[in-house]
């Protein structure tokens, strides 16, 4: 803990400064730490994949189902344009990953 007054470190939950004497706030010795927060990262899906774990991977990104995914991609192939491009470049570019709830043999055997 560092004393809000001379800013030097004195021990945790104290009232008062060992060194200048300040009181201490009692927010001071009880602060606030946020809850820490894994960032999802787009992968390629290796539990989930169909093809090459695209679609999966970025369902799970968005939080959402992979059929719904691969529903939308299949009919954008349909309309001209770079799609199949732009699935190949990510097929290359998205490092593989494990996506969604990871499946164990032993939850697959029942």
């Amino acid at each position: 803990m560092v004393c809000v007054n001379c800013q030097r470190t004195i021990a945790d939950g104290s009232n008062y400064c060992c060194i200048c004497g300040a009181k201490q706030p009692e927010a001071a010795s009880a602060q606030y730490v946020p809850p820490i927060v894994e960032r999802k990262k787009l992968v390629r899906s290796i539990n989930d994949r169909k093809i090459a774990g695209v679609c999966a991977g970025i369902a799970d990104y968005f939080d959402i189902d992979p059929t719904i995914v691969r529903v939308i991609w299949l009919l954008a192939t349909l309309i001209p344009g770079p799609n199949i491009i732009a699935y190949i470049v990510l097929w290359i570019v998205l490092p593989e990953g494990y996506t969604g709830a990871v499946r164990t043999p032993a939850a697959t055997s029942s």
